[in-house]
């Protein structure tokens, strides 16, 4: 009877926890502590905090890679989110996108990845505080001005601003507005509908392209 009285709470024990287990794997399938393994080891191609580039596909895009004399207009940040990997990127809003998707979204699909050359600095701890760092960002409005504050970001800034703080590397230079290419009536015609008779020449400005030029960086990945 002593061991009958006990094998019946076991046995509803066995029971919930099984249940409990099967309902957190359904509902909260990238947790932590479950995450895909499988599609983390099939991307290993990619690392936490690499910086992606690609052509996106707009007038202010096109404008923006005649002014750099360079072929990449958008850029983010790959992070590695509960096993899956996502682009941090300036749009309207700042978000968290999936790298399948953001790739997607430029001419071809073509894109490049680049890596600090040494990139021993980016421990975990330093990862996390570049995603700490990276939420006030969050949901904020995309900066169409080009402007040096952290009201609105565009995407490059984003990048530049996350590295610089997080991990106290400036990935280069920041330079003013009128170093750019400005002459092209393409980008004359953005910045007229931009900034009217009064466009700020001596605005700090990093552009994708400063970055992807960066003597810091290698290219691990180029689908061009």
């Amino acid at each position: 009877m002593k061991s009958k009285k006990f094998l019946f709470p076991l046995i509803t024990f066995i029971i919930s926890f099984g249940c409990a287990l099967f309902i957190s794997l359904k509902v909260f399938p990238n947790n932590p502590f479950t995450g895909n393994k499988q599609e983390k080891t099939m991307t290993s191609k990619y690392k936490d905090g690499d910086i992606i580039f690609q052509t996106s596909e707009s007038k202010q895009c096109e404008a923006v890679r005649i002014a750099t004399n360079s072929k990449f207009s958008h850029c983010g940040i790959i992070y590695d989110i509960n096993g899956k990997w996502f682009v941090f990127e300036a749009v309207q809003p700042v978000k968290l996108t999936p790298l399948e998707d953001w790739i997607k979204h430029g001419r071809d699909s073509k894109y490049v990845v680049k890596r600090l050359k040494n990139d021993t600095v980016l421990k975990p701890e330093v990862l996390q505080k570049m995603k700490d760092y990276s939420q006030q960002f969050d949901g904020k409005e995309y900066d169409a001005y080009f402007e040096w504050t952290d009201n609105r970001i565009y995407c490059s800034e984003l990048v530049w601003k996350i590295y610089k703080n997080a991990t106290g590397i400036e990935l280069s230079k920041l330079r003013e507005l009128k170093e750019f290419n400005l002459t092209d009536p393409r980008v004359q015609t953005i910045l007229k509908e931009r900034y009217g008779n009064d466009i700020p020449l001596e605005e700090k400005v990093v552009a994708p392209s400063d970055l992807s030029d960066s003597s810091l960086l290698k290219t691990v990945i180029d689908t061009y």
